[in-house]
């Protein structure tokens, strides 16, 4: 990720061939919650969620859990299930809009991949696309369109990107999915009834189901390393902070362009304050709420990101872009990514991938890991549609929503075989030049409109797979979630965007030596005023259920 609030890690998606994705370093839990106005809170809690149905698919080598771990596949299935029994559209025109952070897909008329997603979904499915381009593209677009009338059938409503009264513009324009979703009644869409209750408590809104989830990994940020680099100092195993500080300056060697870390410092920070024992976000106790920029913990991985940088540990430029070509030279040692986008890169780059897991910092220090939302959001339906054409828009979403494992999941991450894939002698999947063009640049669109649960594939790196699921195993040892996380605060939704950002700055600043630590509590008490104390007030009425 670069220095500054990083896209890449947002989406991820593991589940699309070949995908990388951008994401904010935090998610923010803006329009993921449970409550805004009086009653929203015992409403929400009263609320039931979609019921789960684990569904039938080709069995995975290594299981997954509801705990987060995710199902891993050494090979590529043979046989596939069918998770979709009819075409889900009516032959009518279906609008989205959405998003992506890679190569803009071709249109329509010149792309084989679209052409058949139309035909398999029985519909003319026309995606407005926004192309990435700073974090206030999709903003724009949604803003627009939100107040030019011209409203898509399927909407994507983002976590973390400053949309503004989030409950009002739902009341108005969208339909409240609760009696089509909530309960039982999800089971008439098998693959939406599959997706994890965790990913279906960001959909909530004052009591009421406004979506339908966007899956995502449940797992948060990751430290990944070249295992080759670390091997001088006996590997990446570290007994404290000291421990890595002495082996990162042993390994330093600045003569030959040899540099420990990637220059995301705020990435790192987020690491380091795992291992002094910072809670996620928020620390909730007796009701009351911490936020981690509070804790003397983050103070202090803060203060040892100092002690990094003075040590000349990160790649000296702060720009850097080519921090995977620079782990897989051996040039630099480790680098902070997404759980899903850590997957994309197994499958892009060929050196021997690594995990640190979060151990204590210090004696009497208790490390976490920090889990993700599960989610990246959700997809909304026009009100205009009447309840039939809910239905259908529902199936279509369901078809989207395929998990790996049936013959949907082939189709929506690869394309047509021999066309835009073909099998190995191994049984692998592997895209074509123009799988690569057509099928992953359509994907990624769809995949924030719907997507499956998580999974771990590999193609023709098996081992690697198996041996990432052993790490999700020790993470998930010493998980921790947000605790606000399913609760809603309006504040957060206008203001934390940008006191994250200011946070951030700061941060950068003192670590690359432009101001003195002190600045820190300089500008956190500017975060508490200018809407941190708001947030934790309406966090804290949500979550006592007022």
């Amino acid at each position: 990720m670069s220095t500054h609030l990083s896209r890449r890690g947002f989406m991820g998606a593991a589940g699309i061939a070949g995908l990388t994705v951008a994401g904010l370093t935090t998610l923010s839990a803006c329009g993921s919650g449970a409550t805004v106005g009086k009653g929203g809170a015992k409403a929400s809690a009263k609320l039931k969620l979609p019921t789960y149905v684990a569904a039938q698919t080709a069995p995975a080598d290594l299981a997954g859990n509801a705990a987060g771990l995710d199902a891993t596949y050494l090979r590529y299935p043979k046989k596939l299930t069918k998770s979709v029994a009819k075409t889900p559209g009516d032959g009518s025109r279906i609008t989205a809009l959405t998003e992506t952070f890679t190569t803009p897909a071709p249109p329509q008329a010149k792309n084989g991949y679209w052409q058949e997603l139309n035909k398999r979904l029985g519909a003319r499915f026309d995606m407005t696309i926004v192309v990435d381009q700073g974090v206030d593209a999709y903003l724009t677009k949604f803003n627009a369109m939100m107040a030019g009338g011209d409203i898509p059938d399927l909407v994507w409503f983002p976590p973390n990107q400053g949309i503004q009264r989030v409950p009002e513009l739902l009341d108005a324009k969208f339909h409240d999915l609760t009696p089509y979703l909530s309960g039982d009644a999800v089971k008439a869409y098998p693959n939406l009834a599959n997706l994890p209750t965790t990913a279906w408590k960001t959909a909530v809104v004052n009591g009421k189901i406004r979506g339908v989830t966007v899956a995502y990994g449940s797992m948060g940020q990751v430290y990944v390393v070249n295992q080759d680099f670390w091997k001088p100092v006996g590997g990446a195993e570290f007994t404290s902070a000291e421990d890595f500080l002495a082996k990162g300056k042993e390994l330093l060697d600045v003569k030959r362009n040899k540099y420990v870390l990637e220059p995301a410092y705020v990435n790192h920070i987020a690491q380091f304050a795992q291992w002094f024992g910072a809670p996620s976000a928020w620390r909730l106790e007796g009701g009351k709420l911490t936020h981690q920029y509070e804790t003397e913990e983050y103070q202090e991985a803060l203060a040892f990101a100092v002690r990094c940088a003075k040590a000349k540990l990160f790649w000296p430029d702060p720009n850097l872009s080519t921090t995977m070509e620079k782990m897989a030279q051996g040039s630099l040692g480790a680098y902070v990514q997404s759980f899903p986008s850590f997957l994309v890169d197994a499958k892009t780059y060929d050196f021997p991938f690594g995990v640190i897991v979060p151990f204590a910092a210090k004696e009497g220090a208790t490390p976490h890991y920090n889990m993700g939302y599960g989610s990246v959001g959700y997809t909304a339906i026009n009100k205009k549609a009447d309840d039939k054409r809910v239905k259908m828009l529902l199936r279509v979403l369901d078809y989207l929503a395929a998990p790996f494992g049936t013959e949907e999941r082939l189709f929506l991450d690869n394309g047509i075989e021999g066309k835009h894939w073909n099998r190995t002698s191994d049984g692998d999947v592997k895209l074509t030049a123009k799988g690569n063009s057509e099928a992953v640049t359509t994907a990624m669109p769809l995949a924030f409109l719907a997507a499956g649960p998580e999974y771990i594939y590999l193609p023709g790196r098996g081992e690697l797979a198996g041996k990432i699921h052993g790490w999700q195993e020790d993470l998930l040892k010493i998980a921790q979630t947000n605790p606000t996380s399913g609760h809603f605060s309006d504040t957060s939704t206008s203001k934390s965007p940008s006191l994250t950002t200011a946070m951030s700055d700061i941060q950068l600043d003192i670590v690359a030596g432009r101001k003195p630590i002190s600045a820190f509590k300089d500008e956190l008490r500017k975060w508490r005023s200018g809407g941190g104390d708001k947030m934790r007030a309406e966090f804290e009425a949500s979550l006592a259920g007022k």
